[in-house]
């Protein structure tokens, strides 16, 4: 699916040079696409100081920041003609809590050109089907095991608020569209990976080592229906195109 996405944005685009790039939340995936543009350089951001030297390490022809938007000094004074937002939205929970309806607005400085924001919407509410209720027994089930562990859950929001939060945050809409989901076996196995390295950080090792064997029965059952029906039909992808308009952010926005 995020290859799809980013074909979309390429598509929006068209012949508009890329500028320099911001990846405002970066990950291998959303680099190595960066990496793949016509771009006049590239600067990325992490919250995650490990993920910062990883990257780095992996990707050494930009340059790599480890901060936290909150910081108003992050990135100060620099513009970009491309700014990502790729899965942001919904990560910013792990790393400034309730900071999302500030978000657009502190990354309109840095927006000399169009923001690309890419996002999931939330799973719940939604749709009852037998793949819905598998997908949301795996989320429930990585969820649990992240906040028992100590972790903080992403908080993802739905396409129509991400509208407003730009508009409010002194943006026009350029393209708004959704994408239908369908996730792949691997993704049942990734998904719950993410709960197990939460695990030792459960105070309760009884507690822990349920929820290690619900996770191995889940991966059985989930990855075993998957197959059988040609992956996990559920959920959707979005991406809200905006540019900066001439008016400062509504204040109201925050």
């Amino acid at each position: 699916m995020a290859d799809t996405l980013f074909d979309f944005i390429e598509h929006l685009q068209g012949e508009q040079p890329w500028g320099r790039v911001l990846d405002a939340g970066t990950g291998s995936h959303s680099l190595a696409w960066i990496e793949s543009l016509a771009t006049d350089g590239w600067v990325a951001v992490t919250g995650d100081p490990r993920e910062g030297r990883r990257l780095e390490g992996r990707h050494p022809d930009g340059r790599m920041v480890v901060g936290n938007w909150t910081d108003e000094a992050l990135l100060a004074g620099e513009r970009f003609e491309t700014v990502i937002a790729d899965y942001l939205l919904g990560a910013v929970e792990g790393f400034a809590p309730s900071f999302q309806t500030r978000l657009f607005e502190r990354l309109r400085p840095h927006v000399g050109g169009m923001l690309y924001a890419v996002g999931l919407a939330p799973y719940e509410p939604g749709p009852e089907t037998p793949a819905g209720r598998v997908v949301r027994r795996i989320a429930r089930l990585r969820d649990a095991c992240i906040l028992l562990g100590g972790g903080r859950c992403y908080r993802e929001y739905p396409i129509d608020w991400v509208r407003h939060a730009l508009e409010r945050s002194g943006y026009e809409i350029v393209e708004a569209r959704s994408f239908p989901i369908r996730y792949g076996a691997d993704f049942v196995g990734q998904q719950l990976r993410v709960g197990m390295r939460y695990l030792p950080s459960v105070e309760n090792r009884g507690l822990a080592r349920a929820l290690a064997r619900e996770i191995g029965r889940m991966r059985r059952e989930a990855t075993a229906f998957a197959r059988a029906n040609g992956g996990l039909a559920f959920g959707e992808d979005w991406i809200v195109a905006a540019r900066p308009t001439g008016r400062s952010a509504d204040p109201t926005s925050s």
